[in-house]
């Protein structure tokens, strides 16, 4: 099923966990839009992955280059973009790619997120003693930021399947598709 999407990139952003990888891939296949990963595109424009990134350079200097990224995939054209969970900490990341696209967040309950991600060791946020007080944390900073999406949908206990159907299916991105 090929849809003509008047904005035409759907942006998926939200909390490490909350299944935007998982679920850009799904959605972009069922859509037949391309998908692109903000992570992704970070660790090929710099040769190093995230966590390598924010070792040598911090999170301010990889904030900056995300923003980089962003300028140039906010461009591109019917595409499902996944991004970072901090991307929206800069304003102007979301306000560039919600010019082209729908942004959706994606929300999981804390500990949902705990129990996807505390097997990870490539997540440098969570490089704590406290990890699941360091995702509340986290989650409380950015919550007003994630608020000003377009459309909410909690991941917590839905199936992939369900949020990709939940996303297609929702009101105000039916008024984006035609």
């Amino acid at each position: 099923m090929k849809l003509c999407v008047k904005k035409s990139n759907i942006v998926l952003t939200g909390f490490m966990g909350a299944g935007k990888t998982t679920v850009g891939k799904l959605l972009a296949r069922r859509l037949n839009l391309k998908l692109v990963d903000t992570d992704r595109e970070i660790e090929k424009k710099t040769g190093m992955d995230i966590f390598d990134i924010f070792d040598k350079y911090g999170e301010e200097r990889f904030r900056e280059i995300e923003t980089g990224v962003v300028e140039k995939v906010a461009e591109l054209s019917n595409c499902v973009i996944v991004t970072g969970g901090g991307i929206i900490l800069r304003r102007e990341n979301i306000e560039r790619l919600r010019r082209n696209g729908v942004v959706v967040y994606l929300h999981a309950e804390p500990n949902v997120v705990y129990k996807r991600v505390i097997r990870d060791k490539s997540r440098p946020l969570l490089q704590s003693t406290e990890p699941l007080e360091k995702i509340k944390e986290l989650m409380n900073i950015r919550k007003p930021f994630y608020e000003n999406c377009d459309i909410k949908i909690d991941t917590s206990r839905l199936t992939v399947e369900e949020v990709v159907t939940e996303i297609v299916n929702y009101p105000r991105l039916k008024s984006w598709v035609s």
